[in-house]
């Protein structure tokens, strides 16, 4: 088993900083279904809810059913998993996120009443990723859940 240092641990805290802001900058874009799974391989596995779906072309499936969303990170713990070389990174994310469909208009978003759906509602997520690296880093598996 390999042994991390103090700078292993910082230099995957910066890391998974960084991949956070591009992931859900992504995420959030208009380019979201083509654009996230070129974070995912073949291999990769993300659970939305509790619906499994593995590879990318799955994910991008899954993906154009959502709304749009706007997320806001409130939190995240990154710990390297020593096992490997570079180390595996073990992610997770705690924040809100708002879903919506934009209008004809641009700025406000089309809602139903309020009973009927939670556009526009912010929800507490949790989410958890596992980077492994080849020649980068890329999402072996992401499991998202609403936790309210």
């Amino acid at each position: 088993m390999t042994s991390l240092t103090s700078s292993d641990v910082e230099i995957a805290n910066r890391g998974a900083d960084e991949f956070l802001r591009v992931f859900y900058a992504t995420y959030d874009s208009a380019q979201r279904a083509e654009g996230v799974t070129k974070f995912y391989r073949d291999t990769s596995c993300l659970t939305y809810n509790g619906t499994a779906v593995t590879g990318p072309t799955a994910i991008r499936d899954l993906l154009e059913r959502l709304p749009v969303t706007k997320h806001e990170v409130q939190s995240y713990d990154c710990h390297p998993i020593p096992t490997t070389s570079p180390p595996a990174l073990l992610i997770t994310v705690s924040g809100l996120v708002t879903h919506g469909q934009p209008s004809a208009g641009g700025g406000e978003t089309k809602t139903a009443p309020p009973s009927r759906n939670v556009d526009n509602q912010p929800r507490v997520f949790s989410q958890t990723f596992i980077l492994m690296k080849m020649e980068k880093y890329y999402i072996s598996a992401d499991n998202f859940r609403f936790v309210g």
